[in-house]
Formats: C-alpha cells, sequence, structure tokens
C-alpha cells in the first residue's frame, strides 16, 4: 500500500509537465497547421504559445524560428536557430537547424556565417543537395565581394594619389605664379637710380667731350671778345 502512495505522489510531482508538454503539443499542431496553410503569423503565435507551456519544447523553438523566417524576419529566427544548434543536447541537434542558420545569414548577407552553417550542415548529411548547393552560391558571392572591394580599395587608393598629385600641382602652380609677382614687382637697376657700368662710363664719355665743347667755345667766344677793338677816349 505504501509503495502505490509513493507511486501517486510521484505521478502527481510529474503530472503538471506531462499536462503542460501535452498542451504545447497542441499548440504546435495548431501552429503547423497554420503555418502550411501560409499563415504565418498565427503560426507565430500558436508556437509562443507551446513555448510558454514548454520553454524547452525543441520542435516549438525550430517552427517559431521557420515562421518568422518565412515572415522575412531573418534577425529573430537566426537567435532560435542559433539556440538549438548551441544547445547542450549536441546529439539531438538536426542538420535542418544548420540549413536554416544558413539561409537566414545567408539573408542577411553574413556569407561567411552562412558558409560555416552549410559545411555543418554537409558534415552531419552529406547527400543534402540543396545544402551543396547553396554553399556554393554562398562562396562565390562572398568571393565576388571581396573582388569588388578589392576594386573599390584600388579605385580609392588611386583617386587619393590623383588628389594628391592635383594638390602638389597645385601648390607649384601657385609657387610660379608667386615667382613670377615677385620678379615683376622687382625694378629693374637703371628704373631705381642705379646705371649700369657700361652706362656710366658712356655717360662719363660724353659728359668730358660735352665739357671739352663747352671749353672751346668758351675759349673761342673769349678770343672774339679780344679781337673786338676798343674804343678810345678821346
Amino acid at each position: 500500500m505504501m509503495k502505490m502512495h509513493k507511486i501517486i505522489i510521484i505521478l502527481l510531482l510529474f503530472l503538471p509537465g506531462i499536462l503542460s508538454a501535452q498542451k504545447a503539443k497542441k499548440e504546435i499542431r495548431k501552429g503547423n497547421r497554420e503555418y502550411y496553410n501560409d499563415q504565418f503569423n498565427d503560426a507565430e503565435l500558436h508556437y509562443r504559445e507551446a513555448l510558454e507551456k514548454d520553454p524547452e519544447s525543441k520542435k516549438a523553438i525550430y517552427n517559431l524560428g521557420n515562421s518568422m523566417y518565412k515572415q522575412e524576419q531573418f534577425e529573430p529566427a537566426i537567435t532560435k536557430y542559433e539556440s538549438l544548434v548551441n544547445s547542450k543536447e549536441s546529439d539531438n541537434v538536426s542538420s535542418e537547424y544548420f540549413y536554416n542558420l544558413g539561409n537566414s545569414y545567408f539573408k542577411t548577407q553574413k556569407l561567411e556565417k552562412s558558409i560555416e552553417a552549410y559545411k555543418e550542415c554537409l558534415r552531419m548529411n552529406p547527400s543534402d543537395a540543396d545544402a551543396k548547393h547553396n554553399l556554393f552560391l554562398a562562396q562565390k558571392m562572398l568571393q565576388q565581394q571581396q573582388n569588388q572591394q578589392q576594386q573599390q580599395n584600388q579605385q580609392q587608393d588611386k583617386n587619393q594619389e590623383d588628389q594628391e598629385n592635383k594638390e602638389d600641382q597645385n601648390k607649384n602652380q601657385d609657387k610660379d605664379q608667386q615667382q613670377k609677382e615677385e620678379q615683376q614687382n622687382q625694378k629693374p637697376q637703371n628704373m631705381d637710380g642705379q646705371i649700369s657700368k657700361e652706362d656710366a662710363e658712356r655717360l662719363l664719355e660724353a659728359l668730358e667731350q660735352d665739357e671739352k665743347d663747352v671749353m672751346k667755345k668758351v675759349q673761342e667766344e673769349k678770343a672774339r671778345i679780344r679781337k673786338v677793338p676798343v674804343e678810345k677816349d678821346w
């Protein structure tokens, strides 16, 4: 009689959890019906109800992630899939978790992460043709992005080099212009009272010749004066 009493107590202890799990499964089934009818928002609500009743339900988490993915809520979907693949119960992780995680990464342009997710999916299920195709596509797109980034970097370097050359050219032009202006502002020596040695010698020779001419004229004038007869005072 005591043993039966203990069994009843144990059943009573586990009964709430069993009932919650059953209710969660019921909500999951409702969500699945909505999901297959493309009513993804309604399906999401049922999956959330299921998780309230059984927070550890992997099916509810996975299906909730799928319903979010179908509504293009990729970041929230990633969160759900990541919680599944990072689960401590690694033996129960499905290759589908990694496949859908890879798709979500792909949709958000996280190509490196999507590649790793597809590879992990193929490690678990090497015959997954869709995973192989998506892996090839993600690798190809990543290579294209890297090539484009490299071209952009090269173009930026070229633009920077051209800009630096243009600045140097402008500096040289400004310097040349400044030198020209300085040369124009400098007066020639014969304009500020200074004359060249050759000009000074020629000027001196001209002055000496003029002086000789003047002296000659003076002498001639004096001579004429002397020849003029003076009048006598008779």
